[in-house]
Parts: C-alpha cells; sequence; structure tokens
C-alpha cells in the first residue's frame, strides 16, 4: 500500500474569519485528485465543524487530513478544556457556548453530531484539562 498524502492545517482560536480555512483548502485538493462531489462535500462539512468547534471551545489546534487510496481521515487535535461528557455533547441541540459565540451564529449544538453524521467513522479522545483529539473517516 502506498504512503497517504498527508496535509497539516492549523487552526487559529482567535479569529472566526480564518474557521474553515483547512476545509477550503482540503476541497481544492479533493477536487485536483477527482473524488466524487458526494465525498467531497461530506469531508468539507465534517472538517468545518470541526474547526468551527475548535475555535469556539478550544482556542484553535490543528487539523491533519490523511488521504488513502479507500478513505480521507481527519485528525483534529486540540489542547482546550476538553470534553466532560462525550455522550452528552453527541447529543443533537447540546451546546455550552457562550452567548456572545451563539449571537453569532454558532453554538447550536449540531457540529459533533454533523461530524457523526457526515463521516464513516468517528471517535473521541478527551480528557479534561488536557484537550481533546477527533478522528474521523470518510470511505472512498
Amino acid at each position: 500500500m502506498s504512503e497517504p498524502l498527508k496535509f497539516t492545517y492549523p487552526v487559529d482560536g482567535d479569529n472566526f474569519t480564518s474557521a474553515g480555512q483547512a476545509s477550503v483548502q482540503v476541497k481544492k485538493v479533493l477536487r485536483r485528485l477527482g473524488l466524487d462531489p458526494e465525498t467531497i462535500r461530506r469531508v468539507s462539512i465534517a472538517m468545518y465543524e470541526g474547526e468551527i468547534n475548535m475555535v469556539i471551545h478550544a482556542g484553535g489546534g490543528e487539523a491533519e487530513v490523511l488521504i488513502y487510496e479507500d478513505n480521507v481521515q481527519i485528525i483534529l487535535r486540540d489542547k482546550g478544556p476538553g470534553i466532560a461528557d462525550i455522550e452528552q455533547a453527541m447529543q443533537e441541540g447540546f451546546s455550552t457556548a457562550p452567548d456572545n459565540i451563539r449571537s453569532l451564529g454558532f453554538g447550536a449544538g449540531m457540529g459533533l453530531p454533523n461530524m457523526k453524521r457526515y463521516t464513516d467513522d468517528m471517535r473521541i479522545e478527551s480528557e479534561v484539562g488536557v484537550g481533546t483529539t477527533i478522528t474521523m473517516r470518510v470511505d472512498l
């Protein structure tokens, strides 16, 4: 098996305007590789939701994308506060976003559920006070 294509993007935690930049770059790469539009859409949505979550909750982080022959893996890492109750955080509508973030139209509690919905596999590893790593896979 050949080595995957690997891309790493910083996610700026202080800038809502730049949130989503990594998913835009990945979308361009996937288009150049000739992937089907539905796969590109799924990867883009999952990655964008993850980027927004890192900005809202974790002060930023890093997005790593690995493109294999049969899947795309997205690994999101942050050093934020961690997720105290992953099961609760996965419930649609549950949000810990502050009111100022909600007033911007973010923090509706659909980020993690959408990430799971648009991927074929999603794993969350989180430790309170240390950070969170989310690994997602979209099959090709």
